[in-house]
């Protein structure tokens, strides 16, 4: 399982020992996608946001709720209920996102 962030937003997460985006506030959790949804995930949500950081996830270690809730159109992604703690970051993976 992974998030994607900025660069900026992982420093930050990792000064506050835990990744809490916006969404977070917003939604009540924090979006993820497994592995084979990265592709799509970046290119639907990230398109033309430059360097990103893919923040590959242990699930045992969320310290949150872990819920897989389906989309229109039936695919279901991961959302976590609660702020990550850095300390679930197994990797971190550069990648650039697919022009807009």
């Amino acid at each position: 399982m992974v998030h994607i962030a900025t660069p900026a937003e992982w420093v930050a997460a990792q000064a506050a020992g835990q990744v809490a985006p916006p969404s977070l506030a917003t939604e009540g959790f924090v979006h993820c996608s497994t592995r084979a949804q990265l592709p799509g995930t970046l290119a639907r949500h990230f398109a033309g946001a430059g360097d990103l950081v893919v923040l590959v996830l242990d699930p045992g270690a969320l310290g949150a709720e872990l819920r897989w809730e389906g989309i229109p159109g039936g695919e279901a992604f991961p959302h976590v209920y609660g702020p990550i703690p850095t300390a679930a970051v197994t990797a971190v993976e550069h990648v650039t996102a697919p022009a807009g």
